[in-house]
């Protein structure tokens, strides 16, 4: 069960820590509800026998009566006040594990963050957390009643007759053998059940999003199977897990409600033979019939114990990811020069960066090029630090990034890619998110210096209008000026651009390099490049190969000395002229 470095329960009680008064109160409430809820029975069964034995008194069938009422009702008032108290406890373990997910991603590598499809996401905060709900609110009070109501009813029938309790209890071992032999390899194949229904919602959100590029490239029959097949294989688990099984539940539910099997012949061999009277074997028979039911719903909590478990270690495995290190304490920074000091790194289990060495110019221009798959790219978020490196060290006015609390390096290193995210957010919010605190006269003035104030103010609501989910009410190249609207507003030292200008249309292209100019005067600046038109005045130019430095110098002397950076040069300038026909 415990897989994790944490088990199911101890994870659980850490999250129920700040409702552990609530927990207490609805335990004891059930309890109580229980107490109260084995009166009615005994009340019923004095009043029959009674009645039977022709001893009773109306006063006392009435009083009798009224005390099963009273049980009842008290018992219904505790269970209701339980459950409340339970439902408000699942709420607040709810809140906990969110806001454990939460701060855990904000904790872990922003690489390790976005190698996870956002579905997985959405299915862990929303889904699967959310599945927790209804079994941590009632199994508490209803698991709690239904295994002490029936121990205290057999306590009972013991009292009445020891040989008829010990009868009443002879279909319960067939009947948790049949349970046994259904949760046997139960939750290995709940977890299969719960890993292909995460699958699924990964791949409808991934269809879902990506229905436009679909349809353009006529890509929906291929799109739609690997859909079509992750909701097959959720159906292939769950019926795997019922053919599994549900043939011992079946048995199990048949055997143990039938106690009376053993109950009625005994109670009335010993009723003709003169060792009961009617009045006792009616009381040993109702309580009898009392003693399986709530069993029976208790033993139905192990579906509900079973899914606690499997999500329980799901949301540890993520709550395990192994974290970055770094204090809390800032630290002071000298200068803001960037270097890596034989930087080594893999994804996946594949290194793609071989001993880097390089240091880029403080206040001033480093553009790394290279080929795709080179490393570019995990250059510029190693120094973002979105990952750790395997060895050498990323080091930030002289200081290893390990030393310094994330948080600095955030506030010191602005990180603009080529698809930034906008929120469901008014534009002025969405610029603001570079500065909560910024008043709207610095959002604007930041949207001037990026080049965006014009297009805002033709919106429908100008600074107000919402942008969309994911931005999705702009065009691409609007999108990246507001991106970099929200870098100026942050005001980072360090500005680490990666391929800001790949997709954008020669317009948008002036536009952004423009707001470009504005976000990184008097700063650090690395430049990942896909246009080397865009680097040509840059103070240093690193060629990237294969993981490896294998150039460095300006613009010129790489056309004189780089047959690698010649070939880029002659590609890129080929390519230029391409597109310059097209948009024309």
């Amino acid at each position: 069960m415990n897989t994790s470095e944490k088990g199911t329960i101890q994870r659980l009680l850490e999250f129920a820590r700040p409702c552990r008064e609530l927990l207490v109160s609805a335990v004891a409430l059930a309890v109580l509800g229980a107490l109260c809820g084995i009166v009615p029975y005994i009340a019923v069964s004095r009043m029959i026998a009674e009645i039977i034995n022709g001893q009773y008194v109306f006063d006392q069938i009435l009083l009798l009566s009224l005390v099963a009422l009273l049980g009842y009702l008290a018992s219904l008032w505790l269970n209701t006040f339980s459950t409340i108290r339970s439902h408000r406890a699942a709420f607040t373990v709810l809140k906990s594990i969110r806001k454990a997910i939460s701060a855990k991603l904000s904790r872990v590598p922003m690489g390790t963050v976005l190698d996870m499809p956002s579905g997985k996401y959405k299915a862990m905060l929303v889904d699967t957390v959310e599945k927790l709900e209804l079994p941590l609110a009632h199994m508490v009070p209803e698991l709690t009643a239904n295994t002490l109501i029936p121990v205290l009813m057999l306590v009972y029938l013991f009292v009445l007759d020891w040989s008829i309790a010990l009868i009443s209890l002879a279909t319960i071992p067939v009947g948790l053998f049949c349970y046994m032999g259904m949760m046997k390899d139960y939750e290995a194949r709940y977890g299969r059940v719960l890993l292909a229904n995460k699958n699924m919602d990964a791949a409808m959100v991934e269809y879902i999003g990506g229905i436009q590029v679909i349809k353009t490239f006529r890509q929906g029959e291929t799109s739609y199977r690997k859909y079509a097949d992750a909701v097959q294989e959720s159906e292939r688990s769950k019926a795997d897990w019922f053919r599994k099984t549900n043939g011992f539940y079946v048995a199990g539910m048949a055997v143990m409600p039938s106690c009376l099997l053993g109950v009625l012949p005994l109670g009335s061999w010993q009723y003709l033979n003169g060792r009961l009277d009617a009045g006792t074997l009616v009381s040993c028979i109702i309580l009898a019939l009392g003693l399986v039911k709530p069993l029976i719903q208790a033993l139905q909590y192990t579906d509900s114990l079973a899914m606690v478990d499997a999500t329980v270690q799901e949301i540890g495995g993520l709550l395990d990811l192994k974290e970055m290190d770094r204090p809390q304490r800032a630290v002071p920074l000298t200068d803001c020069e960037v270097a890596l000091q034989t930087v080594s790194f893999s994804y996946h289990e594949k290194e793609v960066l071989h001993r880097i060495s390089f240091s880029c110019v403080a206040n001033g221009m480093t553009a790394i090029v290279g080929p795709s798959g080179s490393g570019k790219s995990t250059i510029a978020r190693l120094i973002a630090s979105f990952w750790d490196t395997d060895s050498g060290s990323v080091t930030l006015g002289g200081t290893d990034v390990r030393k310094i609390p994330l948080s600095q390096v955030m506030e010191t290193v602005s990180y603009v890619s080529q698809d930034n995210f906008l929120f469901h957010l008014s534009i002025r919010e969405n610029i603001r998110f570079g500065k909560p605190d910024a008043t709207d006269a610095e959002v604007e003035e930041a949207a001037r210096r990026a080049c965006c104030h014009e297009f805002i103010l033709e919106l429908p609501q100008g600074y107000d209008t919402l942008a969309g989910d994911g931005g999705s009410h702009l065009s691409g190249g609007e999108r990246q000026r507001i991106a970099i609207a929200r870098a100026i507003l942050k005001n980072s030292p360090v500005v680490v651009l990666d391929e800001a200008t790949a997709f954008a249309d020669p317009e948008n292209e002036a536009l952004i390099q423009a707001s470009i100019a504005e976000l990184v005067a008097g700063k650090t600046l690395i430049v990942i490049a896909h246009r080397l038109s865009t680097i040509t005045a840059a103070d240093k130019i690193l060629v990237i190969d294969r993981g490896r430095v294998v150039a460095e110098g300006k613009h010129a002397e790489l056309l004189e000395t780089s047959s690698l950076y010649q070939a880029l040069w002659q590609a890129h300038a080929g390519a230029r002229d391409c597109r310059e026909e097209e948009w024309l």
